[in-house]
């Protein structure tokens, strides 16, 4: 059985799991990108895993936008987001960039592509830096 750590960004918040994660996607539906801020979500899924807060649970909300399902936890002193437990605690959902170890899963796929930014194509061919540009 896999364990894996995270935490949020300013660290108040820390956390377990202990499991397997069964798929990783890349969402790319518009509340995804809206509560993001980027071209998609990237969240590891798992209906056997277990989550254990170990500090900073009490910072920890959750909003479901308009009771639709689309549900995000996050920090509330740095807005980071964090895993939920969502379908009444059976599917674990885990924002794959809050993990601080490493997993071996690789994305099982890119899904609502028909609500992909305009702008997010070809980003391969673009310019890269390791650092902040000029």
């Amino acid at each position: 059985m896999n364990q894996h750590k995270g935490s949020c960004l300013c660290g108040k918040v820390t956390f377990e799991i202990q499991g397997d994660f069964q798929s990783f996607y890349l969402c790319h539906c518009r509340y995804c990108r809206k509560d993001t801020g980027s071209a998609h979500a990237a969240n590891l899924f798992s209906s056997s895993a277990t989550l254990h807060w170990l500090t900073g649970e009490e910072l920890v909300r959750t909003f479901d936008y308009q009771s639709s399902g689309h549900i995000k936890s996050f920090c509330m002193e740095c807005g980071s987001a964090l895993p939920n437990l969502q379908q009444n605690g059976k599917l674990l959902v885990v924002p794959a960039g809050c993990l601080d170890t490493k997993t071996d899963i690789r994305p099982d796929g890119h899904i609502f592509i028909a609500d992909k930014a305009d702008w997010d194509h070809d980003l391969e061919h673009i310019q890269t830096f390791g650092h902040l540009p000029e």
